[in-house]
């Protein structure tokens, strides 16, 4: 059982991104401002899996929610 506390940088490890905080905040600003008619997971810029994990890990209510969550804001501000 996986106990460590989940960053946004783990987040991103999860997902496969490079996950230092310089290239994150260039992901959001590249990535930003999301429309507020699609959810995260229908983003065009996930792949398949990454996409399948926001939604499984919002599902089951799983530790990674509050971190998804971060992420939707952040993404959603202009």
């Amino acid at each position: 059982m996986d106990t460590s506390k989940h960053t946004l940088q783990t987040l991103f490890l999860q997902l496969g991104l490079v996950y230092n905080t310089e290239q994150i905040d260039a992901f959001i600003e590249r990535h930003k401002p999301l429309p507020p008619t699609i959810t995260l997971a229908e983003a065009d810029f996930w792949t398949e899996v990454q996409a399948r994990f926001f939604v499984e890990a919002l599902q089951e209510d799983s530790d990674w929610c509050e971190l998804i969550d971060e992420l939707d804001c952040r993404l959603r501000k202009l």
